[in-house]
């Protein structure tokens, strides 16, 4: 995660709290397929820490996937955030709550995301 995205999501785990693992292994690498990284993902109800790693058995557990970008919010940002909860759905959590944390709305992309159930986080510079 780049320095221009990594202090927005931290600004949002401050607030929510939990296990936040930045850079999770949502599928990993296999002559089949590329490993697939999420920004972050916080596991609630753990004690509020940065993980060391990147792998996290969060099976039973309630999640909260996130994507970052520092620019406006789009189409590229929507769809990780869309394709992260197909991913992570595979790794069996009790719920998962999907956050696409941006620099810069657009309202068009705002009404998408809301009917994807894709929450959307403003944070400008």
């Amino acid at each position: 995660m780049s320095k221009y995205e990594s202090w927005r999501t931290r600004l949002f785990w401050e607030k929510v709290g939990g296990l936040l693992i930045e850079e999770f292994v949502a599928v990993r690498k296999s002559k089949h397929n590329a490993r697939r990284l999420i920004d972050a993902e916080i596991v609630l109800n753990e004690t509020k820490q940065i993980s060391n790693n990147t792998e996290y058995s969060i099976s039973g557990k309630d999640v909260i996937v996130i994507q970052t970008k520092s620019g406006r919010l789009g189409m590229y940002l929507l769809g990780q955030a869309y394709f992260s909860k197909a991913l992570i759905r595979q790794h069996n959590p009790k719920s998962i709550r999907v956050v696409a944390i941006c620099g810069k709305s657009d309202l068009a992309m705002e009404e998408l995301a809301l009917q994807e159930n894709i929450e959307v986080i403003v944070i400008p510079e």
